[in-house]
């Protein structure tokens, strides 16, 4: 890689390099903030149309099908282009990137607030999903191109913290936007964070990029595509269609197939590969990832369990329900900016090992103790134990796979961080949602005796229908009502004890083979300033 002297020249003349070409601490505060913002803007966006739905159908005349494709789309895109645009980025240069996918985020995002048809919205969540690839990998990629070793873990620190809390920040804001106002206002925050992170990274973050003696990956590049949105599609589809419909069997044959064209033919490119894979052999590499994907599938998932418990069982509203997610999120953002140093005194695979056990003991507090009489407060312990766990566990985890890719492939180690956190999204959903469900229906079965078979058949549907049908059952709502709740309850001890298990499988693996204290990994940077610049 080389350094443009010129640029570097320009920066500090703005104030933004110290005299040896370093940045300065007020530049990487901003750079820090920038980088951020736009990552808020990503996220946020990625659940925020699902507290919209009922308006969405409403608007557009359109079908749940059509309503769910408006939603996935967008997270299907996102996961699909994220490798082949993070590796682009490290070659074209990382500001060029960013400002390039802030623009395309931007525009789509004022599209679909001016959608008048469901086809507009989905071209424009499709652009929108295009951006976002753009801009997720460049965010983290910027931060370990641009921050000095000794701040890069509390750097990497905030920004998980954002990408973990920042979803559960983006319903609360959607829904209170819903609720107030109008569902074209849930595209009006991200243009917002989109114009602000624009600005300041035109005026604040420094260009890096980096040169290869190597033709782009194309086939590697298609192959991840296709491989990506086989199998998110297949996880996305079999909750809904079924597991054993053609589509969802269709897409994960292709999605395992491409997969494994894709490991075949990177092992062949070898250096000059997308991805190398021969990198996962390295403890920290394969250690990272495998944390995030179970920790953010036991997040998604829990997130499946807990609106309708706090909506269908409890009674509340969409903004309350978010809002009481809200101290789970605050917590995990606090002990993500916690974990850098606690990583530092006792090792990150300590760090990672303790946050993944109190993951696990938040998961079976809320197992043991939830109950419908007990409500909110019988599952906020369960909540800020997961909340702290997590955040805990993702910092190291995030920064044990940008350390173990080579300085000049961060753009793609930063989108295999986001990959693993989506396939585990798209995981964790699909999964615990299967157990949840499978759990009521078996629970209800023995708890509808004597009422009649119209509505004992919407009631095993799910507790939502079953508060429906118990509205015109006169006498025997209230025996139908405490069924679908007991049977709820039921389910999700099912779901969170398979949490525990999932967590526990995966703190023995991290005591074993987590990264070492003392390990340097291969992409491992020494010099910030060898970055700065192009």
């Amino acid at each position: 890689m080389t350094t443009n002297r010129s640029a570097q020249a320009a920066t500090a003349a703005s104030g933004g390099l110290r005299a040896d070409g370093a940045p300065s601490a007020r530049q990487l505060r901003s750079v820090l903030i920038a980088v951020c913002v736009a990552l808020m803007a990503v996220i946020a966006s990625v659940s925020g149309l699902n507290v919209a739905q009922p308006d969405l159908a409403v608007a557009f005349d359109a079908s749940q099908s059509t309503i769910l494709w408006i939603i996935n789309i967008y997270t299907l895109t996102l996961a699909a282009l994220l490798l082949p645009l993070g590796s682009l980025g490290d070659r074209l240069g990382r500001r060029l990137m960013l400002i390039a996918g802030l623009t395309v985020f931007g525009l789509a995002s004022v599209v679909g607030g001016l959608a008048r048809s469901a086809e507009v919205m989905l071209a424009a969540r499709l652009l929108s999903g295009v951006g976002a690839a753009m801009i997720m990998p460049i965010t983290l990629a910027v931060i370990t191109s641009t921050f000095p070793a000794e701040g890069r873990g509390r750097a990497i620190g905030v920004w998980t913290g954002v990408a973990g809390g920042g979803g559960i920040l983006g319903m609360f804001l959607s829904a209170a936007l819903v609720d107030v106002a109008s569902w074209r206002w849930l595209f009006v925050l991200p243009v917002v964070l989109v114009v602000v992170a624009l600005v300041m990274a035109l005026r604040s973050v420094p260009d890096s990029r980096e040169t290869s003696g190597h033709s782009f990956d194309t086939v590697g590049a298609l192959t991840s595509v296709v491989a990506v949105v086989g199998l998110i599609f297949s996880l996305q589809a079999g909750p809904e269609r079924g597991w054993s419909a053609p589509a969802t069997l269709t897409g994960l044959v292709v999605g395992l197939l491409a997969a494994v064209c894709f490991v075949a033919w990177e092992l062949r490119r070898r250096d000059a590969s997308l991805l190398d894979v021969r990198l996962f052999r390295e403890r920290g590499l394969a250690c990272g990832s495998i944390t995030l994907l179970a920790v953010f599938g036991v997040q998604a998932g829990i997130f499946v369990v807990l609106f309708p418990f706090l909506q269908a069982v409890l009674g509340w509203s969409g903004l309350l329900s978010t809002l009481a997610l809200m101290p789970m999120a605050v917590l995990m953002m606090a002990s993500s900016g916690l974990a850098p140093k606690l990583a530092e005194r006792v090792g990150p695979r300590t760090t990672m090992a303790a946050g993944i056990l109190l993951a696990g003991a938040g998961l079976a507090l809320m197992a043991a103790i939830v109950s419908v009489d007990g409500g909110y407060l019988s599952v906020l312990p369960g909540m800020l134990a997961m909340g702290a766990g997590m955040g805990l566990s993702m910092t190291p985890s995030t920064e044990a796979i940008t350390t173990s890719l080579p300085r000049d492939r961060q753009g793609v180690a930063s989108a295999l961080n986001d990959v693993t956190r989506e396939f585990g999204t798209a995981l964790g959903v699909a999964l615990l949602g299967a157990l949840l469900s499978a759990g009521y229906r078996g629970a209800i079965d023995d708890k509808l005796a004597g009422l009649p078979r119209g509505a004992a058949d919407r009631a095993r549907e799910g507790v939502a229908n079953a508060m429906q049908a118990a509205d015109g059952e006169g006498p025997r709502a209230r025996q139908l009502v405490h069924a679908a709740q007991q049977s709820f309850v039921e389910g999700w001890q099912q779901a969170m004890w398979a949490g525990v298990a999932a967590m526990g499988a995966l703190f023995l693996y991290v005591l074993a083979r987590g990264p070492r204290r003392d390990s340097q990994a291969p992409g491992r940077h020494t010099e910030a300033a060898d970055t700065v610049g192009v």
